[in-house]
């Protein structure tokens, strides 16, 4: 959060001590990892594989929903574009998967400058770490093995693990409960898109920070609840140390 200096009428940011933090759950794609776009591939080619034409309005609008509703689970997502048809919404969901994996394999993802870095700083702080994604089980591990992160973090969860993916709270409060947390407001929740600040906000952890090397925009976090706004994962480390 911020509070307002009454002498320069500026915004100074103003965050939870990092002593006073033992997890922090990161985002993936877009807030630790980059995946250069094949995200989108995965998608458009799922649509395509159910029919609906590439460059058609139905395509555009699909295609717009999927990324603006970055960071919440694929399967809903699919769920929504196919909602009179269930059966329609699963088969889209298992080729997206695939081609995703697929991509991956073939060297589609890579850690976004600093995020390791910035990860072993956390632990050396005392803070425990999760790993959280809104893509199915199966692609969230084909992404750690592809970087070599596997181990890296105490725990990773991804929507199936919880109940519901994000914006809901479950997978955070399903961290806490894993790891033996006391208090919730012990939990730092860094992402890049607006489901991952409301996922935060919800769930009351102690400090929503958002991150800009993802979907959405400064002004589209801090409206959806983040407290903090960084440019990236990178810069965490000097905001928690209040420099």
């Amino acid at each position: 959060m911020s509070v307002d200096n009454s002498t320069t009428g500026q915004q100074t940011p103003f965050i939870t001590p990092v002593r006073n933090l033992r997890l922090a759950i990161l985002d993936m794609s877009g807030t630790t990892i980059t995946d250069d776009g094949i995200t989108e591939q995965a998608m458009a080619r799922a649509l395509q594989e159910q029919g609906i034409s590439a460059g058609s309005a139905q395509y555009d609008s699909m295609l717009g929903y999927a990324r603006d509703t970055m960071g919440i689970s694929k399967i809903t997502v699919f769920e929504h574009l196919f909602e009179h048809n269930p059966g329609q919404a699963a088969a889209a969901n298992r080729t997206f998967e695939t081609v995703y994996d697929e991509l991956v394999k073939n060297g589609g993802v890579r850690a976004i400058d600093g995020a390791a870095d910035t990860i072993a700083w956390l632990r050396e702080a005392g803070l425990q770490i999760c790993l959280a994604t809104g893509f199915g089980r199966h692609t969230q591990n084909t992404i750690l093995e592809s970087l070599g992160w596997m181990g890296m973090a105490d725990l990773s969860l991804c929507p199936a693990d919880a109940g519901r993916g994000r914006p809901y709270p479950d997978m955070i409060l399903t961290a806490v409960l894993a790891l033996d947390l006391d208090d919730v407001r012990e939990v730092l929740v860094v992402g890049d898109t607006t489901s991952d600040m409301l996922a935060g906000l919800r769930a009351g952890a102690g400090v929503v920070t958002g991150v800009l090397t993802g979907a959405h925009t400064e002004a589209a976090l801090r409206a959806a609840g983040a407290g903090v706004v960084v440019p990236s994962i990178k810069e965490l480390p000097a905001v928690l140390q209040g420099r």
